[in-house]
């Protein structure tokens, strides 16, 4: 299969995992940042971009970040609802997004966590829009599902490999 063609499928298949959880189980396990991280995911496969400890690493420190800036500056504000131009409460979101931003590029890079989508989820969480400790459990949930969905189709890409090896004499 070509690369660009199975790098496309893999993405879809991934994204379909957390899709069809959210589906039946009614929570927001499919929200923008997972998206970009599928891609990488499919991307890169195997690279350090993709280890587990860098994506969910990246996106646990983004959801931390963002639960706190989101508390410490925004909370009761959200990003659903139009604020006012040169209002304080749409000071209080883009303050919160900033801060979160930076404290989860830090974050990620003083643990070697780096992974650039986590930034994504920093600001769904600090801009309101799953901000909640349950929904933040909730991000990272997804996206360790999102990753052992990517492991289990590595494994069955290469256990069909080895099979196609053998027919090959």
């Amino acid at each position: 299969m070509d690369d660009r063609t199975g790098t496309t499928l893999h993405t879809g298949l991934l994204l379909s995992t957390t899709a069809a959880i959210a589906w039946l189980s009614g929570l927001p396990m499919l929200f923008p940042s997972l998206g970009p991280s599928a891609f990488v995911l499919a991307l890169f496969q195997d690279g350090d971009a993709t280890s587990p400890r860098r994506v969910i690493g990246g996106h646990a420190i983004g959801v931390v970040a963002g639960l706190l800036a989101y508390h410490l500056l925004a909370a009761g504000v959200s990003m659903t609802a139009a604020t006012a131009p040169g209002s304080i409460d749409g000071l209080r979101l883009a303050a919160s997004g900033v801060l979160a931003t930076t404290l989860t590029a830090g974050g990620m890079l003083a643990t070697d966590t780096r992974h650039p989508p986590a930034c994504a989820t920093t600001l769904i969480v600090s801009l309101g829009l799953l901000a909640t400790p349950l929904e933040g459990a909730v991000i990272v949930l997804a996206v360790v599902a999102l990753v052992v969905a990517h492991r289990l189709l590595l494994a069955t890409e290469r256990i069909g490999a080895r099979y196609d090896d053998r027919l090959r004499f």
